[in-house]
């Protein structure tokens, strides 16, 4: 049995390399059948707004909107409460599926038994 995986990215085109890293990470593991939450704070919360989404522009990557879509096709993506709120985000700027959250609700999902999280 896969165990629960949470995948929190911090960063997006300022950090390209980290960012595509954590996105990969969380597909591949959605892929592989593990119940995946991608949280997406700072910068990375663009990869969850409709028409957004930015290119990282990595040779070798997969494009980050495909890497989303893979989550979202199989997993949660969640954007965090106060920094869409600092950025003007609103639930109906996000591609379907994904949501807002704040803090309580990422430390009830990292602190569930059987969850491994980590951080890009």
């Amino acid at each position: 049995m896969l165990r629960n995986l949470v995948v929190k990215v911090t960063c997006g085109q300022d950090d390209p390399e980290r960012a595509n890293q954590g996105l990969t990470v969380a597909a591949t593991a959605a892929l592989a059948g593990a119940p995946v939450s991608l949280w997406l704070t700072g910068e990375a919360i663009w990869f969850a707004v409709v028409g957004r989404v930015p290119s990282l522009g990595l040779p070798e990557a997969t494009p980050a909107n495909q890497l989303v879509d893979g989550v979202l096709a199989m997993g949660a993506v969640t954007v965090c409460t106060q920094c869409a709120r600092r950025r003007g985000i609103e639930l109906e700027d996000l591609l379907p599926g994904a949501r807002i959250a704040g803090a309580a609700s990422f430390v009830e999902e990292i602190l569930a038994d059987g969850v491994q999280a980590v951080v890009y």
